[in-house]
């Protein structure tokens, strides 16, 4: 079948893009920073504690959604060693998994933050931000410069102070205007959004790109990344010797899924409807989102066309 945005190709070209093994969901148990559980050693045990019920509701409820007991339903946790201050994975990774474990959880795949920026030499922060399309508002003249030059992208028109349009005799009267959200539905939300400041990409930006991992739509030069690998041994010092994402479960499901649900505290709110905004702006291959279309009907799975609506949240 033919979908929006397939691409076509001439035999003898570039060849198709690498597939990767797919979970039906990828279900995030967290995203944590490191001053989240500093000083208290009650809190780690307090956290898992208070999101097992929410993630066993996720759990049952897409279980009844794909009618198989067999489906295939995989874990992930992200840690932040990107923004600081980071403690060594000796000292932090024992007590999140043993807390974890504790609290009747499992965590399959470990992911490093740095990872979403660059893993095993691929700049994956680079690359999703070379295929960021601009939408820009109705009847703009352009003088607000792209995302990809001022480091913000927006989801409409900002509002404010605009010189009144009566002529030279009146154009130091301003008239304020209000900000109006592209497509709005009924009121608008308008949403600015950094993707990038004082040289670190955000933090709304790098979990755009967690997203795009766990959804397994990210190539580059048609080679899969950020592929899951297990440690074997001692934990390092430095967090950069451990792979961007690290498999912890010998038998667990794969890490990309069809779709992702994330259940995270109520403070990530308006970081994900960043990641909703800066995702509904990127174009992802369309060879890549094709197959993974045509491998979802193939299994009898109904998948959303465009990737931001392949994402579920849990707040607590």
């Amino acid at each position: 079948m033919t979908r929006p945005g397939t691409a076509f190709w001439e035999a003898g070209g570039d060849p198709r893009p690498a597939s990767v093994a797919l979970s039906h969901v990828s279900i995030e148990l967290g995203h944590l920073y490191f001053e989240d559980f500093q000083g208290d050693p009650a809190r780690l045990p307090q956290y898992f504690r208070e999101i097992r019920p929410w993630a066993e509701a996720a759990r049952t409820a897409l279980l009844s959604e794909l009618g198989d007991r067999r489906a295939r339903i995989s874990t992930c946790f992200l840690m932040d060693d990107y923004f600081g201050p980071t403690p060594s994975p000796r000292d932090v990774l024992p007590p999140v998994l043993e807390a974890a474990e504790r609290a009747g959880l499992t965590i399959d795949y470990l992911a490093r933050e740095s990872g979403c920026a660059e893993a095993d030499g691929v700049p994956l922060a680079e690359l999703v931000h070379e295929r960021i399309v601009a939408d820009p508002p109705p009847e703009t003249n352009g003088s607000r410069p792209p995302a990809k030059e001022s480091g913000w992208l927006s989801n409409g028109q900002r509002g404010g102070a605009s010189a009144a349009r009566a002529g030279a005799a009146m154009a130091s009267l301003r008239q304020w205007e209000p900000p109006v959200e592209n497509g709005a539905a009924r009121h608008s939300v308008f949403i600015d959004v950094e993707l990038r400041g004082r040289g670190k990409w955000s933090c709304a930006y790098l979990a755009s790109v967690w997203q795009l991992l766990r959804l397994g739509v990210l190539r580059h030069n048609g080679a899969a990344v950020a592929q899951p690998r297990e440690w074997d041994g001692p934990l390092p010092e430095d967090w950069a010797q451990l792979p961007p994402v690290m498999r912890l479960s010998p038998r667990a499901q794969p890490f990309s899924a069809y779709r992702t649900v994330s259940v995270l505290g109520e403070r990530f709110l308006p970081t994900e409807h960043a990641v909703r905004t800066i995702l509904g702006q990127i174009l992802v291959d369309p060879q890549v989102n094709a197959a993974i279309l045509d491998r979802a009907d193939a299994e009898g799975l109904r998948l959303p066309i465009q990737v931001v609506d392949r994402l579920r949240y849990l707040f607590v």
